[in-house]
């Protein structure tokens, strides 16, 4: 069988949960069961279907800040730095609790994609609105059309701003985009030359914007000024077939140039690669071999270049048989958002409404957030146009783990299970083991506990450990028996009670830390 052959099988819940981990941020144990059974089109289907735009974020007044002025007359420079500064960390937040809510659609986890190749930093871009609107731009074409999404991405008011589109003009040509469009959106590192990108930089001279941190207008526009356009020839090298875009003057010339400048890069095949090889790291792995670029590669690069559809892409990759080898599951270090959210997925800890309690709101998302920053991964944070170094880095995956992000793990997972967040997360052991079929049997509660909560299963010696050394040390099993249905029989005797839910998070703790949960 090809690799990239549908895999037409019913899925276990294994294969159920590997699809799970890698399109959504995490899957609970319920959702698991429910798919359990069902085939890899069935589910790739429905997780790529389309979904609503969530409800746009309220500040702490309950404005759409998204159409307010940057600022408001008669008030100081600091006190509107101050308001944007608030507007851009709720925008992260909010994102993040999007990336918690949306658990049966691909749509989130492939949003942070984009947002991870088309990079634009809150650390640049200065205006809430701005960070906003190219949030909902990334959303709305995640699973659209390639050539549609870089026109519009080439005149996003955020990425004018970031990448400097904005300031290049005829009498000073700005060649940021020019060059970023080519390395890191398109076509990819030796594919151009330093002429392609003063000729692309020619190309995208003349696009403008108005409202960027505008203290009275709260409207955002990005228009072509033809006066600030070269309107000469343009000669690309042979990495393009030398070809030449005719220089054009008048109102449309910014829109056709980019036009042509746009399906030139796309008609070549090194495009399609680039981009599909970026999508299989972020949901396969990062290892490609010669045996991969040959048979999932470039059949998929050669899909992606009939159209420049996103979806089919998808789809495919998704359900080939590629995807559910036994050898790929578990076989990625968990980035950080993974982890945190995936955590909390697992766990059943929803998000507090914001309408209904806004401070709890809040509490939560701080502490996600803080978290995601502190495991170099902030959300519209990454300090470099590359994106978050693991995605670019030849490591990969593996430079989210070192010693002081490994002990950060360590520590947000204790601190869940431990109750000590100060937040509304709150993971009760001792109802989780309610729920276990027979409880009191530590055979059963270590199997049923731990069937979702790893990628790979955990070995017999490893659960012989976690009952004799974890969860009753130097004791024989049946005590666990015992002291269990001591507290079933009294389950309102505080003593009984905390006896047995001490012993459980103490498994829990154990758990939480071993490697086998940072992989997914």
């Amino acid at each position: 069988m090809a690799l990239i052959d549908k895999y037409d099988k019913p899925l276990s819940s294994r294969q159920v949960a590997h699809l799970l981990r890698r399109i959504t941020f995490g899957s609970s144990p319920e959702t698991i069961e429910k798919l359990t059974g069902k085939t890899a089109g069935t589910i790739v289907k429905s997780f790529l279907s389309d979904t609503n735009a969530p409800d746009p974020p309220l500040d702490k007044e309950s404005k759409l800040f998204d159409n307010l002025p940057w600022g408001y007359p008669g008030i100081t420079s600091a006190q509107r730095n101050e308001n944007d500064n608030g507007r851009r960390i709720l925008i992260k937040r909010w994102w993040i609790a999007n990336m918690i809510g949306q658990r049966e659609n691909i749509i989130e986890k492939m949003t942070l994609f984009w947002q991870n190749h088309f990079v634009s930093s809150t650390i640049d871009v200065n205006d809430a609105r701005f960070i906003y609107l190219q949030y909902k731009l990334l959303r709305k074409y995640a699973l659209g059309n390639f050539r549609t999404f870089l026109l519009e991405i080439t005149k996003d008011p955020a990425m004018l701003t970031y990448l400097d589109g904005n300031e290049n003009v005829l009498s000073k040509p700005n060649e940021n985009y020019g060059r970023e469009l080519q390395e890191l959106f398109t076509i990819g590192q030796g594919n151009y030359n330093e002429n392609d990108v003063k000729n692309a930089a020619a190309i995208l001279t003349g696009w403008t914007l108005t409202g960027y941190r505008d203290t009275i207008s709260a409207d955002i526009n990005v228009e072509f000024k033809s006066s600030k356009h070269n309107n000469g020839d343009k000669t690309f090298s042979s990495y393009y077939q030398n070809t030449v875009i005719k220089g054009r003057t008048g109102a449309s010339a910014g829109a056709l140039e980019l036009g042509e400048l746009i399906d030139m890069i796309l008609r070549q095949k090194e495009t399609a690669l680039f981009i599909v090889r970026k999508i299989y790291r972020w949901f396969v792995q990062a290892e490609i071999s010669s045996t991969i670029e040959n048979e999932v590669i470039q059949p998929l690069a050669v899909l992606f270049q009939k159209d420049y559809e996103i979806k089919p892409v998808l789809t495919q990759l998704l359900n080939s048989s590629h995807f559910y080898d036994e050898q790929l599951i578990g076989s990625q270090i968990k980035s950080p958002l993974d982890l945190l959210i995936g955590t909390l997925v697992h766990f059943n800890q929803p998000v507090p409404d914001p309408l209904k309690n806004r401070k709890d709101f809040d509490a939560y998302l701080l502490y996600i957030a803080n978290y995601a920053k502190e495991l170099q991964m902030e959300v519209f944070g990454q300090e470099t146009v590359f994106g978050w170094r693991p995605y670019y880095d030849t490591d990969f995956y593996e430079l989210w783990i070192n010693s002081t992000t490994l002990a950060l793990r360590g520590a947000y997972t204790n601190a869940l299970i431990t109750g000590t967040t100060n937040t509304t997360i709150n993971i009760n052991s001792l109802d989780l083991a309610k729920k276990v079929s027979n409880p009191a049997d530590p055979v059963v509660l270590v199997d049923e506990l731990t069937k979702y909560l790893f990628a790979s299963d955990l070995t017999q010696a490893q659960k012989d450990y976690i009952i004799d050394e974890i969860l009753v040390p130097g004791l024989p099993r049946y005590e666990w028996g015992a002291e269990w249905n001591l507290y079933k029989a009294d389950p309102v005797n505080s003593a009984k009670m905390t006896a047995v839910k001490m012993k459980i998070d103490n498994m829990y703790l154990y758990l939480l830390r071993l490697a086998e949960f940072q992989m997914g």
